[in-house]
């Protein structure tokens, strides 16, 4: 870990609507925002891919949707993960037992995350990394399939929820319980993830905020991160947007995505930035 305190500024669900769309775009342009994630089979994905080629310093990646959303595939390519009309389950525990446990479902994976990658490597639009809805991109068996086909797709980087609890508590202390079983279960994926990622080359930020506030990365809570940021390269990862009926259709009703974009367009954040000397960077420079 070098010495240099470096930011990722990043937004996932890119996409997901119109809204969202325009959340992001507002983010990159009039705030600090880097990085993006595209989900190719989101409602806005063409709108999304069409901005995104008129903004090049925007650095977009992959968001793999795994679950709670539809696949790229026919139902009758993936009868195992998915219902008549291409939709993955909703519960994540569910379908993380699932997709461990049943060994006949691992092709049909392998098989969809290849199509989300050829989707998006269709789009002409450079892959600056990976990442996953809810994070599913570190499930094991996800990962192992993820490493296999890092070299066709040109996969370099791969987001790992690093996040350390103490900081996310000491910001924020509501939902202990949740968090902490949060940060225990995402802490073996990541010992499993990590090293079979750095093996093959794929790189990483060193830590990460975003999942325990996920929806509610707000001032107060950006500017304290910031304030307790350490040496390296850390990402902050936020569903900043403007809410319109396809968002609020799949995030929960409680998520505060305008404020987050406010946090990110705001005075507030770009001095704090300023004052602790911290140089923002993206998944494209890793």
């Amino acid at each position: 870990m070098d010495s240099a305190r470096r930011l990722i500024l990043s937004a996932d669900d890119f996409g997901l609507s119109s809204g969202v769309n325009s959340g992001i775009m507002r983010a990159h342009r009039d705030g600090v925002l880097t990085d993006a994630s595209l989900m190719v089979n989101g409602a806005a994905c063409d709108e999304a891919v069409e901005l995104a080629r008129a903004t090049p310093g925007l650095s977009v990646g992959l968001h793999l949707v795994l679950l709670q959303g539809r696949a790229t595939l026919p139902p009758s390519a993936i009868p195992g993960l998915v219902d008549a009309a291409g939709m993955f389950r909703n519960s994540p525990v569910a379908v993380g037992f699932r997709y461990f446990f049943t060994p006949g479902l691992h092709l049909q994976l392998e098989r969809e995350i290849c199509a989300q990658l050829e989707k998006y490597l269709d789009t002409g639009l450079p892959l600056s990394h990976v990442d996953g809805h809810l994070n599913i991109h570190v499930h094991p068996t996800v990962v192992n399939i993820l490493i296999r086909v890092a070299a066709r797709y040109g996969i370099r980087a791969v987001r790992l929820p690093r996040e350390p609890l103490d900081v996310s508590l000491r910001l924020d202390g509501r939902e202990r319980l949740r968090k902490l079983a949060e940060s225990l279960a995402f802490r073996r994926l990541t010992a499993f993830a990590a090293p079979r990622l750095a093996a093959c080359g794929i790189r990483s930020p060193d830590q990460m905020f975003g999942l325990h506030q996920s929806g509610h990365v707000t001032e107060p809570y950006l500017l304290g991160v910031i304030d307790a940021l350490q040496p390296g390269v850390t990402e902050i990862y936020s569903h900043a947007s403007l809410v319109d009926a396809e968002a609020r259709r799949w995030r929960p009703a409680n998520y505060e995505s305008e404020g987050e974009l406010a946090a990110l367009t705001g005075p507030r954040v770009r001095a704090a930035l300023s004052e602790h000397g911290i140089a923002l960077t993206s998944y494209r420079a890793l």
